[in-house]
């Protein structure tokens, strides 16, 4: 029930803050809603000043001895509130959604939530030369409802952006590091970190061509984890609505106990709420 009320609570959270964002700013630029390059060049940007809701799934099989099956679909606002006009406070969730068979023993399944990462960027408002960053506090929250799906732990610890844009193009790294303060003490203790460079390149129609690394290193165990995903993206509208697509294959190149899945996929539709 404290899992359920915790994630409630980020929920409604996210839904005032949204709500309260809607509301116009005399002072902010206005782009037009339907500059799909325009906007293309914002998700390029994970601190970008507007509100978006992707929704990626993440599809891995043949996973470890047993030719395990993971699938993680992560629901992720983001949403921004504007400081003053310098300053922009980004605020990230990230909620897993998780259905797992033959990953902890043969036979074995596993359905429900995971621990959620929530962030909280610090970022100007206006940007200099196409650079861009953002830097703030990042927090582990034991939402999973599953022993086998989260850490069971409270944790904290710093989380850094920086990012280049021109030309089309989208360079740059998101990294942060998580200590746990708190939680089941007979479960090992969180300290990971967490790495993920990214490139894009945007099309004036508002397609792009990406590619984004992933790498978490558990400190404590010296295991390292690292996924390669390239991806195609577009930008359309569903009724009135509009969405980015974007799918690709995911190759996992290192993998503790040598539990490499074969193979992955990754497909993500993002709900775009421009001002």
């Amino acid at each position: 029930m404290k899992k359920l009320t915790t994630i409630a609570v980020i929920l409604l959270f996210c839904i005032q803050i949204a709500n309260a964002q809607e509301k116009p700013d005399a002072d902010a630029p206005k782009p037009a809603a339907g500059d799909a390059a325009e906007m293309a060049k914002k998700l390029a940007n994970p601190v970008a000043a507007m509100i978006s809701v992707p929704f990626q799934t993440n599809l891995d099989v043949g996973i470890g001895a047993f030719d395990g099956y993971k699938s993680t679909t992560n629901v992720q606002p983001v949403i921004p509130i504007g400081l003053n006009k310098d300053w922009n406070l980004i605020s990230r969730i990230i909620l897993p959604v998780v259905n797992q068979q033959n990953i902890t023993g043969e036979g074995e399944i596993q359905t429900g939530l995971g621990d959620a990462v929530v962030s909280a960027f610090f970022s100007p408002a206006v940007p200099k030369n196409g650079l861009i960053w953002g830097l703030g506090p990042v927090l582990l929250i034991p939402t999973a409802t599953d022993e086998f799906l989260g850490a069971e732990k409270l944790g904290v610890g710093p989380t850094v952006l920086i990012l280049k844009q021109t030309h089309g193009w989208t360079i740059g790294a998101l990294a942060n590091q998580i200590w746990s303060l708190a939680g089941n003490s007979d479960r090992s203790d969180v300290n990971s970190g967490f790495l993920q460079p990214f490139l894009t390149y945007s099309y004036k129609s508002g397609a792009g061509l990406g590619l984004v690394g992933e790498i978490t290193q558990n400190w404590n165990a010296s295991t390292t984890t690292v996924w390669l995903t390239p991806n195609v993206s577009g930008i359309t509208k569903i009724g009135k609505q509009l969405v980015q697509l974007q799918v690709g294959p995911r190759f996992q190149v290192a993998s503790p106990d040598g539990g490499k899945a074969k193979f992955g996929i990754r497909a993500q539709v993002v709900l775009v709420f421009p001002k």
